[in-house]
C-alpha cells in the first residue's frame, strides 16, 4: 500500500471519514463531504454499502456531486426513488440506518451538535439554517459521525442549542432519554480525528492528522479533551484513494478548497 503525499486537507478528511463505512452498511448521505466520503467508499472497500437521500433516492450514484439533497443530478443511478417519508420513517426511524455524517457550527464534550443559533435561542446573535434530517440521523442511526472545521469557537462545553443529540450530559443519559442509536463515533475536523471515552462519553483525541501537532489541537479546541499517553498520526489517503477521488468523486476539486 502506497501513501499520497500531495493531498490537500479535504482529502485527507474525506478518506478518513470513507473508512468509517463498512461494506453492506446503510448510509444515511448529506451534500458535501458526507457525500465525497461515501461515494469513495462505494468505489473502493464498500461497493456493497447503500447510500440513502433523505429526499429519497436509495443506492445512487452521481457522475458529480450535487447542490442540494434535491438536485436531480443525485439521482444519477438510482435502484429506487422514493420519499422523504420512505427515506427518514420507513428505514432511519425503523433503525435499519448504520451510520449518518452531519456538520454543525458548534460541537461540545459529549458530542451534541448545534447547527440553529448562535446564542440565546430567544434573542440569537446569530442564526443558522437549522436541523433538516439532522436530528433524526443523530437520534436514529446505529452511529454517527461529525465533520466540521477544526476552530476553538466550534468546541464548547455545552453548545448553545441541541440540533442534534449526542451524548446529552455523558455517562447513560442518551439510553435514559429513549434514543435509539448508539450516538457518536468520532468527530472528523481539519487537524484531529475525536472519539468518545467509553464510560463517561467525553471527546477524546484519537489521532493527529500529518503536519499537525497535539498542542495545535489542544491549543485550537475551547474545551479539556481526554488525551492518551499515545497519540498515533491519521492514516492519509492511498495513491490509489486520492485518484479516485480527484478523477470520480470530485472531478471540479471542491476539496482541494480550505478546511480548517
Amino acid at each position: 500500500m502506497k501513501y499520497a503525499t500531495d493531498y490537500t486537507i479535504g482529502e485527507l478528511v474525506v478518506t478518513t471519514a470513507a473508512r468509517e463505512i463498512k461494506n453492506g452498511y446503510v448510509v444515511i448521505v448529506g451534500i458535501g463531504y458526507p457525500l465525497f466520503a461515501c461515494l469513495l467508499a462505494k468505489y473502493t472497500h464498500a461497493p456493497r454499502s447503500t447510500l440513502v437521500l433523505e429526499t429519497g433516492a436509495i443506492d445512487f450514484l452521481p457522475k458529480e456531486p450535487g447542490m442540494d439533497v434535491a438536485d436531480p443530478r443525485m439521482w444519477y443511478r438510482s435502484t429506487f426513488f422514493t420519499s422523504l417519508m420512505v427515506a427518514l420513517g420507513g428505514i432511519l426511524h425503523r433503525g435499519l440506518a448504520d451510520l449518518g455524517m452531519i456538520g454543525g457550527a458548534q460541537v461540545d464534550k459529549y458530542g451534541n451538535v448545534n447547527s440553529t443559533v448562535i446564542g440565546p435561542y430567544e434573542k440569537p446573535i446569530k442564526r443558522l439554517p437549522g436541523s433538516g434530517g439532522a436530528n433524526d440521523i443523530a437520534s436514529l442511526t446505529k452511529r454517527f459521525i461529525i465533520i466540521m472545521p477544526h476552530e476553538k469557537r466550534r468546541f464548547v462545553d455545552h453548545v448553545d442549542y441541541i440540533t442534534s443529540p449526542g451524548y446529552l450530559d455523558g455517562f447513560d443519559s442518551r439510553e435514559r432519554a429513549g434514543l435509539s442509536g448508539f450516538g457518536p463515533s468520532k468527530v472528523i475536523t481539519g487537524k484531529a480525528v475525536f472519539g468518545f471515552d467509553e464510560k463517561t462519553k467525553q471527546l477524546k483525541i484519537e489521532s493527529v492528522h500529518p503536519g499537525f501537532t497535539l498542542d495545535d489541537v489542544i491549543s485550537n479546541t475551547g474545551i479539556d479533551l481526554i488525551v492518551p499517553e499515545k497519540v498515533p498520526t491519521t492514516e492519509p489517503p492511498t495513491v490509489d484513494q486520492l485518484k479516485i477521488l480527484r478523477e470520480k468523486v470530485d472531478p471540479h476539486g471542491y476539496l482541494s478548497r480550505k478546511f480548517a
